[in-house]
């Protein structure tokens, strides 16, 4: 019974591709944001800090520093208004929550580039 429950709901949700990233990496998100009547997409670019949850419920946070301030944001993985999302940098990381970045500023707050 819920074997077919669960084939529905995946067929009425349509999942996007999105690439397969982690804690570290830097990532473009395309976000869709209406304003008035009119929609338009904005980049937000930065690194990931914590992936959480899963399923219909999973998100992930990505943070920047924009003018010397440092600004996260929370998207759902299965947002319609996530437009898509670029992978720009594989970051070396050991662990998968990077709440440690929150207090380094400048170059301590780096993540090094992983080299295939």
């Amino acid at each position: 019974m819920s074997a077919a429950v669960t084939f529905v709901h995946e067929q009425l949700t349509a999942v996007k591709e999105f690439p397969k990233f982690k804690a570290g990496d830097n990532v473009t998100v395309n976000y869709k944001i209406v304003e008035g009547g009119k929609e338009r997409i904005q980049s937000f670019r930065g690194d990931v800090i914590k992936i959480q949850g899963n399923g219909a419920t999973a998100t992930f946070t990505v943070r920047k520093i924009s003018e010397g301030i440092g600004v996260e944001r929370l998207f759902p993985f299965a947002s319609p208004n996530v437009d898509s999302i670029v992978l720009n940098k594989v970051g070396k990381v050991r662990r998968a929550r990077l709440f440690y970045l929150r207090e380094r500023s400048g170059k301590r707050a780096r993540i090094k580039e992983k080299r295939f």
